[in-house]
C-alpha cells in the first residue's frame, strides 16, 4: 500500500483508490450518492481531503456487513459538518443497525432450512415456500401461478390504456382541425 507523505493533505483519486482498496468507478460512484465530497482543481481533477479515507473505510464496512448505501448516507448526514466518523461513531451506528442485521440473519437461517421444500415449479400456493411465497401471501388470491397471471394481466391492461389515450389524442387533433377549417371559414367567408 503507497504511503501518502503527511504534509499532502488532498488526494487525487488514484491515491485514495490505492489508499483505500476501493476502486475508482466505486469512488465516483460514492461520491454521486453524497458518501464523500472532493474539491475541483483549476484543470477539473478531483482532490479528496485525507479524511475521506475514514470515510470510505466507514462505507465499505457498512456495505460488507449489507447496510444500504442509502442507510449509510443518512448514518453520515447525522454527523456534524461533514465530520469522518469516529470509533464511537462506529459503536453507536453499529449498534442501531444490529437489530437489522439480526432480522436479516433470521430470514437467510429459515430460507437455507426451508431450501429443500421448494419445488421451484412457480406455483406460488405451497405454504412452506419460504423463497418465492413468504406465509403462501399469494395462495390467499387463489392457485396456480398467480404473479405470472398477475402480471400478464398488468401489462394487458397498461397497453389497453396506452392505446386509449391514443385515440382520444388523435380524436382531439381531429377536432382540432376541424375548429381550425371552421375558423378558417369564417374568416375567408366560405361556407
Amino acid at each position: 500500500m503507497p504511503q501518502i507523505p503527511e504534509k499532502i493533505h488532498e488526494l487525487t483519486v488514484g491515491q485514495l483508490a490505492a489508499r483505500s482498496g476501493a476502486a475508482v468507478s466505486a469512488l465516483h460512484f460514492y461520491e454521486t450518492k453524497g458518501l464523500i465530497s472532493s474539491r475541483r482543481t483549476t484543470g477539473n481533477q478531483r482532490r479528496y481531503h485525507r479524511d475521506s479515507l475514514r470515510r470510505v473505510a466507514f462505507v465499505r464496512a457498512a456495505q460488507r456487513v449489507g447496510i444500504p448505501l442509502a442507510t449509510i448516507r443518512e448514518a453520515l448526514a447525522e454527523l456534524p459538518e461533514e465530520r469522518t466518523p469516529t470509533r464511537e461513531d462506529w459503536a453507536r451506528l453499529s449498534a442501531a443497525w444490529r437489530a437489522e442485521l439480526d432480522e436479516r440473519i433470521k430470514q437467510l437461517n429459515r430460507l437455507r432450512d426451508h431450501l429443500t421444500d421448494c419445488i421451484g415449479c412457480g406455483c406460488l400456493s405451497l405454504a412452506t415456500c419460504v423463497l418465492s411465497n413468504p406465509d403462501d401471501a399469494f395462495g390467499e388470491r387463489g392457485s396456480g401461478s398467480r404473479l405470472l397471471v398477475e402480471q400478464r394481466a398488468g401489462e394487458r391492461r397498461a397497453a389497453e390504456q396506452s392505446a386509449a389515450a391514443q385515440r382520444v389524442g388523435e380524436q382531439r387533433v381531429g377536432e382540432q382541425r376541424v375548429g381550425e377549417e371552421r375558423e378558417e371559414e369564417k374568416a375567408t367567408g366560405c361556407r
